[in-house]
């Protein structure tokens, strides 16, 4: 089994962590959000995972491409770098990784993270993850028969057809026969909106009389912004405390302090005289004094005194001081 995973954006809607660092290596509770997708969908799939293909910008540069082949490495998979020029559509993202499309595969993109327990039925052609949502105008989504087969994709229906979203996480039986119609689309230029489409080469699939399945999570967690991702981590530390993890590192130099559960708490991290929690993920290194802090994520290597904050997120090197409580500063900032 292969992945492959298009991350070429700049996620610029999580600005300004994603000026120095690309999303999908934005931790969430300790752990980059790539590392965690690749590591549910290996639960998923209950296999051996041969390659983990990453697709990104050539400006995300030699670090990032170095630690996405660490995350492969400790998945016990090849990790394998493309590259993606131009932003033209999904299908165009795919095929950047073309060289690793063969035998099974699993195609997902990194801005999201789910909990699930199902079993993948590997006798369909493909199965597409879904989650049932509330407002499925928002979103592309699936329609299903009376065999729990896929018969229809339908993008952002405005009357009511299905409320079974489309989560961005995709399973194909061949990764060859996705790349043949991928390919159909690229060289007969059939593109909507100036971008090339990977439900279009979906559509000719089905059309061909291949089998879609449903695989339905029981969670779904969008990193599409800084507010989304501070609830994605509180969530996400509230799965992990379910499940038992320990998440709050043996050297911590705890002065006068509190952490209520659920908390990450990273290497190296010093609390004096402050309050951490619940929901709070505090990466290496961190100092935190005099100060109140949940509902928020901090990276590593920052520096938080005197601070209230709720709702907060805060970047790698950064120093905070002050009175302000929702903030979002990124990497090497001061605000004191």
């Amino acid at each position: 089994m292969k992945i492959i995973v298009p991350m070429a954006g700049r996620g610029s809607r999580l600005r300004p962590h994603t000026l120095t660092v690309p999303k999908p290596l934005i931790p969430i509770a300790g752990k980059p959000i790539v590392h965690r997708l690749v590591e549910d969908i290996a639960g998923v799939i209950n296999q051996d995972i041969e390659e983990i293909a990453f697709i990104i910008h050539k400006d995300f540069g030699d670090k990032v491409a170095k630690d996405l082949i660490g995350i492969a490495e400790k998945l016990g998979a090849k990790g394998k770098i493309y590259y993606q020029e131009e932003p033209l559509g999904t299908a165009h993202a795919i095929m950047s990784a073309k060289d690793s499309m063969s035998g099974p595969i699993v195609v997902a993109y990194a801005d999201t993270l789910f909990r699930a327990d199902f079993t993948l039925d590997t006798t369909a052609d493909s199965v597409i993850w879904v989650k049932q949502v509330d407002d499925p105008s928002a979103f592309g989504v699936v329609q299903l028969n009376d065999r729990n087969e896929i018969v229809d994709f339908v993008e952002k229906p405005k009357e009511f057809v299905s409320d079974l979203a489309i989560i961005g996480i995709y399973y194909f039986k061949s990764g060859e026969t996705l790349r043949s119609e991928l390919q159909y689309l690229l060289d007969n230029n059939i593109v909507k909106g100036g971008e090339y489409q990977l439900t279009d080469g979906l559509e000719n699939m089905k059309q061909k009389g291949m089998k879609f399945v449903p695989g339905k999570v029981d969670e779904w967690m969008d990193c599409g912004n800084k507010n989304v991702t501070v609830e994605t981590n509180s969530r996400m530390l509230g799965f992990l405390q379910q499940d038992g993890e320990n998440m709050v590192s043996g050297n911590v130099q705890i002065e006068n302090s509190t952490i209520v559960p659920p908390c990450y708490i990273g290497e190296n991290v010093v609390l004096k005289n402050a309050t951490v929690g619940p929901n709070v993920s505090l990466g290496n290194n961190t100092k935190v004094e005099d100060s109140t802090i949940k509902n928020s994520l901090v990276q590593t290597n920052s520096t938080i005194r005197n601070a209230n904050l709720d709702n907060a997120m805060i970047g790698n090197h950064a120093v905070f001081n002050g009175k302000f409580t929702s903030i979002s500063i990124g990497d090497y900032s001061a605000m004191e």
